[in-house]
């Protein structure tokens, strides 16, 4: 398998838009081999065989491709932009005594009395924050946050890795961090 990874993804990605997709389609090329293994009658080599199944499979999934915009493309495009989860004024500059250390820090909410915290209108405000998200940082805040649901399990339901999980995860926080901070300075 291994062996013919880099072949495969290089003719994946003839079909397909980006990375994501192609892995997927080698994915399910790979289930289809295993799954038609028996039915194999050698009429060309075993590498022809696999490689005229990928190709099929890219092939129709571009189609599918083309009509939709799938929910691994907003994550890749929301995990790699060039947006500071944190604006970098927050931080002390490299020449610094304590470089890139907090130079604002956030402010503290446990000073705060509890019931302020507790008000309906700081939940609507945290609510507005978190449908302002972009969708998949939405998706992302929403399971872990709100349904309590641990990393690995939003991993797999939103079929992405773990990274991009943790960064989609890290940029919803602190987007509606910054919210929360602009309400309660105004208040």
């Amino acid at each position: 398998m291994n062996a013919h990874y880099p072949a495969m993804l290089r003719v994946a990605l003839m079909y397909v838009r980006n990375r994501s997709v192609a892995e997927e389609v080698i994915q399910e090329t790979w289930l289809a081999v295993l799954q038609g293994l028996a039915r194999f009658e050698g009429r060309s080599s075993l590498k022809t065989w696999i490689f005229r199944i990928l190709a099929n499979r890219a092939r129709t999934r571009a189609v599918h491709e083309g009509r939709s915009v799938p929910f691994s493309a907003l994550i890749s495009q929301e995990a790699e932009g060039d947006e500071p989860a944190v604006e970098p004024e927050r931080f002390r500059p490299a020449d610094a005594q304590w470089p890139r250390h907090w130079a604002s820090a956030p402010q503290s909410w446990g000073e705060l009395p509890e019931e302020r915290m507790l008000a309906l209108e700081t939940r609507e405000r945290i609510r507005l924050a978190i449908e302002a998200l972009p969708p998949a940082q939405r998706a992302v805040i929403t399971l872990r946050d709100i349904e309590g649901w641990d990393a690995g399990e939003v991993s797999g339901h939103l079929g992405v890795t773990d990274g991009n999980q943790r960064v989609l995860l890290h940029r919803a926080r602190s987007k509606v961090r910054a919210a929360l901070e602009r309400y309660l300075a105004e208040v």
